[in-house]
C-alpha cells in the first residue's frame, strides 16, 4: 500500500517535484515544474483488463525504454484545466497513461487485492522548444527522468 511520498530533482535545469498522495479509492500524483497543480487528468482501467509486465531489456538497444506499456483499455478523463495545444494534450496523455501504469503494476506486485484505484495526475510542466517539431529530445529526457522518479517513489526508493 502506497503512503504519502515526495521527491524533487533538477531535470534539464528545471526543478521538478513529484508528490504521491494516496486516498482510499484513488491516488493523486502531482508532477510540477512550476510549483502548482496544473492540469488534473484521471486515469482508470477496468478491473478485468490485464496489465503487461515490464518488457525485457534489449541488449542491442541499451538506451531503449524499459517502461511497461500502458494497457489499451486505459481511460483518461480531464478533470481540471486544459492544455493550450494538441502537442501538449498528447504529451500529457502520455504522462498520465505511463504514470498510472507504473502505479497499477507496483500496487499489483505482492498484493492480494485485485482492485485498481483510479490515478489522478496533476501536470504542470514548463514548455520546452518547438512544438511543431514533434517530441523534442529535452521532452523525451524529461519524460524518462520523471518516470524514474515516479517508479522510485512507488517502490519506496527515495
Amino acid at each position: 500500500m502506497l503512503t504519502q511520498r515526495q521527491s524533487s530533482k533538477v531535470i534539464n535545469g528545471v526543478k521538478t517535484e513529484v508528490v504521491i498522495q494516496p486516498f482510499a479509492d484513488r491516488l493523486l500524483i502531482l508532477i510540477t515544474q512550476m510549483g502548482k497543480v496544473g492540469n488534473l487528468i484521471q486515469a482508470s482501467i477496468p478491473q478485468t483488463a490485464p496489465l503487461l509486465a515490464q518488457p525485457p531489456l534489449d541488449q542491442g538497444e541499451p538506451n531503449a525504454s524499459t517502461l511497461p506499456p500502458p494497457p489499451p483499455s486505459i481511460q483518461l478523463t480531464p478533470l481540471l484545466g486544459s492544455t493550450p495545444s494538441d502537442h501538449l494534450r498528447t504529451l500529457y496523455a502520455l504522462y498520465v497513461s505511463q504514470v498510472a501504469t507504473i502505479v497499477w503494476i507496483a500496487e499489483a506486485v505482492g498484493s492480494m487485492d485485485e482492485r485498481r484505484r483510479s490515478v489522478i495526475v496533476g501536470l504542470a510542466l514548463k514548455k520546452s522548444g518547438e512544438e511543431d517539431q514533434g517530441l523534442s529530445e529535452a521532452e523525451r529526457g524529461t519524460f524518462h527522468q520523471v518516470m524514474d522518479m515516479v517508479g522510485d517513489l512507488v517502490k519506496g526508493k527515495f
